[in-house]
C-alpha cells in the first residue's frame, strides 16, 4: 500500500508542494503557539464526544494542513515539510490541497519533544528521514473515520495505517501503537479533507 501511496504522491506538482509549505510556515507563525490546555479548550468546540453514536462531522472548510497550521501544530508540520525537503515527497501538498479523505492522529508539540528525546534527534539535529517517514505515515489512515467508528464500544479495535502497520484502540480512548501508547484527548476535528484526533504522544512503529 505504501508503494502505492508515495508513487501517487510524486505525480504532484513540486510548485503546489511550494505554495502549501508556504502556507505551512504563515499558518504555524501568524499565532502564538497556545500551550496543552488552551489548544484542546479551543478545539473542543468542534469536537463531539468520542463514545457517541451520531453521524461524523461533516467536511469543514478548511484543509486538515490549514487546520493544524492554525492550531498550533508545529512540530507536526515541521516533521511534514523535512521529510518532503529531505526524500521528495509530497505529504505537504496531499494534506493541503489534495481532494483524497483521510484521518490523522494527530501528536501535540510535547508529545513531539518527548518523542525526539526518546529518537535523541530533531529535524534541526539531523533526525532520520526514513524513520520520520515512517513514524508519520502510523499517524495516518486512509478515509474520514470519526471517533464512532474509531473507539470500540467493548474489544480495542486495530487501526491500519498508510504504513501497513496498525495499532489498537480501547473503549477508554487508549491507543497500543507498536513500540509504545498515547490517549485521544479531542477527537472529530473536521476538516475538508478528513478528520482529525488529537492525541497526546507520537505513535511508533518499532520498539526502542
Amino acid at each position: 500500500m505504501k508503494n502505492v501511496f508515495l508513487i501517487s504522491l510524486k505525480k504532484l506538482s513540486v510548485n503546489m508542494l511550494f505554495v502549501a509549505a508556504m502556507s505551512f510556515v504563515f499558518f504555524s507563525c501568524s499565532k502564538e503557539e497556545m500551550n496543552e490546555s488552551e489548544l484542546n479548550a479551543s478545539l473542543q468546540t468542534e469536537a463531539v464526544a468520542a463514545k457517541s453514536d451520531k453521524a461524523a462531522p461533516a467536511p469543514g472548510d478548511k484543509s486538515i494542513a490549514q487546520v493544524a497550521g492554525e492550531a498550533g501544530f508545529s512540530r507536526l508540520l515541521e516533521a511534514l515539510i523535512y521529510v518532503d525537503a529531505e526524500l521528495g515527497t509530497q505529504y505537504v501538498t496531499l494534506f493541503s490541497e489534495g481532494t483524497d479523505q483521510y484521518t490523522v492522529f494527530a501528536p501535540t508539540n510535547l508529545a513531539f519533544d518527548n518523542a525526539y528525546s526518546a529518537l535523541g534527534a530533531d529535524p534541526s539535529s539531523g533526525v532520520d528521514a526514513a524513520l520520520l517517514e515512517q513514524v508519520l505515515l502510523y499517524h495516518v489512515v486512509e478515509g474520514r473515520r470519526a471517533a464512532n467508528s474509531v473507539v470500540p464500544k467493548k474489544n480495542p479495535k486495530e487501526i491500519e495505517t498508510l504504513l501497513g502497520e496498525s495499532f489498537w484502540v480501547n473503549k477508554d480512548l487508549g491507543i497500543m501503537a507498536v513500540g509504545n501508547e498515547a490517549t485521544i484527548q479531542t477527537p472529530n476535528i473536521t476538516a475538508s479533507n478528513g478528520i482529525i484526533h488529537i492525541i497526546d504522544a507520537v505513535l511508533l512503529p518499532i520498539e526502542l
